[in-house]
Order: structure tokens, then sequence, then C-alpha cells
């Protein structure tokens, strides 16, 4: 009954013209740059946050805003991977195996139908399980104590992106590098300047948001003055106009199979949406696909993917709330948001701010009927926007880079350390490594180092309390578990690419 009324709480706070508004331009431009290949949740979101400072939003208007981006971007994703076999982001990889052959095949209204309706279910069973779920989970965590935190961040580290990535030691690296970036400014216990190089301007360390903004806005601007002048894409038409109603409920019961699994990959800790997407489509693939059409265009193969990545998106905000530990790199971007706003997620949030925490979640049940409607007669609209040129859209890019990040500080220096970390994210994914572990150790380097610190004194140094605790040793097995998992998978994807180039 608690749990009812503070849902009609949120709804309150969502439901507000502003808040509503916000919404809806979150659920458009989150759709539109989901389509757009390459850019995907992580990028829109970072490309846009400047944009909730420079208009000076409420905590609770900037994470709505944000957040129904990310479930826009979500639905954008599959557009590409069906029209052009091109996914707009990673978890919509899996789409394309069906999907592309279904639209070449003259169905590609249907194919976007079936899939409008998968992620529909996928994010609403979602955001039913973050209804459920997190303010229990939030209850749980309270029993957590420094050493606990700690593995759970060792936990988060070790496995954000790992098991999705290629190659697990990029990943390491690359977190290593955001948890020594993360030691710059002043000693928290000694007020000893790091690695500032005797700039007052590093004692504070760097400011997350600009650091996400060069490493994915400005780096997304130099990749694309790298592949200029590569050709494009060649479209299938849409076909019909508007799909039946029975095209669209084709994917059947894969789309609830495919919520569940991607609700349960969502909730672990760097698990994320590629994760969900593919455990689901694989199991669709064994549970369903006796007749072998799988890969041909069967609609189960668009459905379950697509439930399955964005019901992994909604579980991916319960560790975020709860815990202050991102479920994935978009919840990471989010965090940085919640931090720099002075927010500390975490087991206290539902009790301190439960207006933010109540009007989020409202917001995304009316962001996902926002987003079919949006999806299913207006499909026309963004298939068409695919064809827009880049080059209309990177200078918008930079110039809302620049101006949300003068307007967090306006300060200068903020924009050189922006347009550094660009030229440090442009070589990393050169070098194919993941940005994602850089931010996740930016944001969390700090909060690691302070339970370190806490547990050590609480054990007068003694190195053994980070062991001490069930919670901690549960942790770290599971820890171990993914980290296995994530270099047995790496070990295999090599073998199989060794033996095909053979």
């Amino acid at each position: 009954m608690d749990m009812l009324s503070a849902l009609a709480q949120g709804f309150a706070v969502a439901i507000t013209p502003t808040n509503l508004a916000l919404a809806l331009f979150g659920c458009f431009a989150g759709t539109l740059i989901g389509a757009l290949p390459g850019l995907g949740p992580v990028n829109g979101v970072a490309i846009l946050i400047p944009l909730a400072f420079s208009l000076g939003l409420e905590p609770t208007s900037a994470l709505i805003m944000l957040s129904c981006i990310y479930y826009g971007c979500m639905y954008g994703g599959r557009i590409s991977s069906i029209m052009l076999n091109i996914p707009g982001d990673e978890p919509a990889i899996m789409t394309t195996l069906d999907g592309y052959p279904m639209a070449r095949a003259g169905k590609a209204s249907e194919a976007l139908a079936i899939s409008a309706v998968a992620s529909f279910i996928g994010a609403t069973f979602a955001t039913i399980g973050l209804t459920l779920f997190a303010p229990l989970l939030a209850k749980a965590a309270i029993y957590f104590g420094p050493a606990d935190y700690f593995a759970l961040y060792v936990m988060a580290f070790a496995t954000i992106g790992g098991i999705t990535s290629v190659n697990p030691f990029k990943t390491l690296l690359a977190a290593f590098l955001g948890l020594m970036i993360a030691t710059v400014g002043l000693d928290p216990a000694t007020g000893t300047a790091r690695y500032t190089a005797g700039s007052f301007h590093l004692y504070d360390g760097f400011d997350p948001i600009v650091a996400i903004v060069g490493l994915f806005a400005i780096s997304e601007v130099l990749v694309y003055l790298e592949r200029v002048h590569q050709g494009h894409e060649k479209m299938v038409p849409l076909g019909r106009a508007l799909p039946r109603f029975k095209d669209m409920m084709a994917g059947g019961w894969a789309n609830l199979r495919g919520s569940v699994i991607g609700f349960v990959c969502g909730i672990l800790p760097g698990a994320g949406a590629s994760l969900g997407a593919f455990m689901s489509y694989i199991a669709e693939q064994r549970w369903s696909a006796k007749d072998g059409k799988f890969g041909e265009g069967d609609p189960r193969g668009i459905a379950a993917p697509e439930a399955g990545n964005n019901a992994a998106s909604g579980g991916a905000l319960i560790p975020m709330l709860t815990l202050g530990v991102p479920g994935s790199g978009t919840t990471a971007v989010m965090l940085a948001l919640l931090i720099s706003l002075n927010i500390q997620p975490g087991p206290l949030l539902f009790d301190r701010q439960p207006d933010l925490v109540w009007g989020l979640i409202a917001a995304l049940y009316i962001a996902n009927i926002a987003l079919l409607i949006m999806n299913i007669p207006m499909i026309g609209l963004f298939t068409r926007m695919l064809s827009m040129p880049q080059w209309v859209l990177m200078p918008f890019v930079v110039m809302v880079s620049f101006l949300g990040v003068y307007s967090i500080s306006h300060s200068t220096f903020d924009l050189f350390v922006m347009v550094g970390f660009g030229v440090i994210g442009y070589v990393l994914r050169m070098l194919g490594i993941s940005l994602v572990p850089v931010i996740l150790g930016l944001l969390l380097g700090a909060d690691m180092e302070n339970n370190l610190r806490r547990a050590l004194s609480i054990s007068n140094g003694d190195f053994q309390i980070l062991f001490s605790s069930p919670i901690a040793l549960t942790l770290y097995a599971i820890t171990a578990t993914m980290l296995g998992l994530a270099f047995l998978l790496a070990f295999r994807s090599r073998r199989r690419n060794r033996a095909t180039a053979n």
C-alpha cells in the first residue's frame, strides 16, 4: 500500500507540464539518436547532459529527461538495425540477425512494429520490476558495511562490459585508467595535492560531466572527421505504412521470455543491455527454433532480443539507484549527473528524496506508452531521418558540448579539459578500448578509496576485514565467476575467428 501511494505521488510529480514536456522531448530525441548508427544511448545521454545544465533544470526534471532519452535510444537502436543492417548501438546487434532479412523480404514495417511492441513489453516489465524490487534492495543495502561496498566496487570494475567485451584485458586496463584519473586532486584524508602539476584548477579533481562530454561527444566528432569520406549504406524500402495488429503481435511469448532474461541480466552490475539481448536471443533460439527459420527473418528472433535489451536497460537502473553502482554504461553516465547535482544514490535515496525516485519511475511508465505511440505511426518519420547527413548533426553536438560545459562552471579551463578528454577518448576508441570503464573508474574511484580507508580504520589496518563478511565473500565469488566467464567467451571468440580466417 505504501508502494502504491508512493507511486501515485510519483505520477503527481511526473505529470507536471514541465516534466511531461521533458519526458516527451526525451522520448523523441532518444529515438532519433538511437536510430542514428553508431551514437547509441551512452553517447546520446552524454551529449545531452550539458543541455540539462544549460536549461537550469531541477534534479528530478533533469533525471526524467535523461532517463527518457535512455529509453528512447533503446527503442531507436532497432531502426537502423532493421533498415540498414547497421545496429544503432551495441545491444541492437542481435536484432540485425532476423530484422534485416525480414526487411529485405519486403516486411520492414512489420519488423519495426514487432520490435516496437517487444521493446514496449520489455521496458514495461523492467519498470514494474523496478517498482517492486528497488525498494526491497534498498532496504537490504542498509546492511552493507565499508568492506562490502569495497567488494561491490571491485565487482563493478571487474565486470563492467567484461562479458560482452571482445578483450577483457582492455576492459580492465580502461578501468585502471579511470581509477588513476580519479586520484587526481586533494587527498581526502591528508589534504595533500596528488598529480595536480601545481594547478589549483585540479585540486577538486576532474569534473565527471566534463570528462564524459569530452570522452563521448568530442571523440565522436573526431571519429566522424576520420570516416567522413566513407559512403552511406542503402536502406531497404519501408513497405506497408501501418502494420496490421496480428503482425505486431507475431513475436508471441518470445516477448515475455526475452523480458525476464533481459531484466535479470540488467540487474547484474556491469552486464548491461548487450548481454540481455544476447542471452534472450540464444535462449529463444534454443527454445523455439525447431523449424530452422532463425536468421532468415523469424519474428521471434526480433522480439526476443528487443524485449531483452529494453528490459535490461530498465533493470540496470536498480543497482544505480539502490547501491550507487551503475548496471550499464548509460547508467554510469546518469550516475555522474546525480553526483554533479549533489544527489547521492544509495539505500537512503528512497527515504530522503522519494519525489525524485518515484517521479522517475512514474515518468518511465509514461515514456513507455509515449514511445510505443511514437514508434508505430511515426516510424516513417524516423526512418527518413536516417538519411540525415552527419555533417548537419556534428556541429550541433559541438555547440551543445561547449555551451553545456561552460554553463556548469563558467571556466575556460574546463573547456580545455573537455577537449583533452576528447582526444584521449578518440585514441582509446582507435585502440579498441571501451570508454565506459574509464568513466566508471572516474566516478566510483573516490568512493572505493573512502570505503577501503574506512574498513582499514575499523580493523586498525588489518586487510583481513575485506574478506570477513559473508556479503563481501559472495560478491568476490560472483566477480570471479563473471571474470572467468568473460575470459572463456573471449578465448572461444578468438578461436572461432581464427578458424574462420583459416
